[in-house]
């Protein structure tokens, strides 16, 4: 008999779920009987209402889409617990359910987690990863609990990080295994078994505070690479030359030595605290992004300076 299907999704991300979701319940007789999605939000310089991409994903595929602007009233409880589903499926929603929505489909809510928990729990797992150099990540169907991230785990997924990938490039790979995991988990339901979470390694992944995006040059070139590669491309990673803002889209750490900080002789590399970057791609302020070879040619550094 198949299953009654509620999704709830905000960003991008979650397209490629919702996607294979939609795919899967086609072909084994399930039903997608709502989607949920946070309200359209003002955008651009016209601020105007924009609605966010699982939401245009879903009316484009004729699902009804509902946006409550708050999970905390009577009546949104109501309207979901009208869809009498038998599974929600949650993923980067947006907004934190109450435990009474978590209860009220009849096999719980899942969720698809951007890492392989319990190593960071929390908002930004894909950037942290690549952040603090982890050779690995995936992803993981949780059983969803009132805690953060702290729920039983269904399946996972594992994927190697590639030693050039951003936090953009992750980002869509992980879409891709989530959806995947998702019907995976789904074939196996029945006979699926939740393992809790194990109680070491966990790591929380804060959300990115755009003040930790500048560079600390003392750092080693191996360090910041991943710092560059994790903010990229937003909010970016940044330095300022002559009291002017340049983002560093990717570099690449050298094994050359000198004062961190300092501009090397022959141009668009800098010296850290151990080995130098070479600037690879790169925007200022304003401009469109450029190669470290035309930000060079346009009198970008100079041999010697500190930045």
């Amino acid at each position: 008999m198949g299953l009654r299907l509620i999704f709830m999704g905000t960003p991008d991300f979650a397209v490629a779920a919702l996607d294979a979701l939609r795919d899967f319940a086609r072909v084994e007789g399930h039903e997608i009987v709502a989607v949920y999605a946070r309200p359209p939000a003002k955008q651009g310089r016209g601020l105007k209402r924009v609605k966010a991409p699982v939401h245009q994903a879903a009316e484009a595929a004729g699902i009804e889409v509902f946006t409550p602007s708050t999970l905390k009233d009577d009546a949104a409880l109501d309207e979901f617990q009208k869809h009498q589903a038998d599974l929600a499926i949650v993923v980067a929603y947006g907004m934190i359910l109450p435990q009474v929505w978590l209860d009220t489909p009849r096999l719980g809510c899942w969720n698809i987690h951007a890492s392989l928990l319990p190593r960071w729990r929390g908002a930004a797992p894909i950037q942290r990863a690549i952040m603090a150099g982890d050779t690995h990540t995936g992803v993981a169907i949780m059983q969803m609990e009132a805690g953060l991230d702290t729920g039983p785990v269904l399946l996972s997924r594992e994927l190697a990080i590639d030693p050039q990938d951003t936090a953009a490039s992750l980002h869509d790979r992980l879409a891709a295994l989530g959806g995947l995991a998702l019907t995976q988990a789904l074939a196996a339901q029945p006979d699926l078994i939740a393992q809790p979470q194990a109680a070491d390694g966990i790591c929380y992944a804060e959300k990115i505070d755009k003040a930790e995006a500048r560079l600390d040059f003392t750092r080693s070139a191996e360090a910041l690479d991943f710092h560059i590669r994790g903010l990229s491309p937003f909010p970016g990673a940044w330095f300022e030359v002559d009291g002017e803002r340049v983002k560093v889209l990717q570099a690449r750490p050298l094994a050359q030595d000198g004062a961190a900080g300092e501009v090397a002789q022959n141009g668009g590399i800098i010296f850290c605290g151990q080995g130098a970057l070479e600037l690879l791609r790169v925007q200022k302020a304003g401009k469109g992004a450029m190669s470290g070879e035309d930000f060079m040619r346009g009198r970008g550094l100079r041999a010697g300076q500190k930045v």
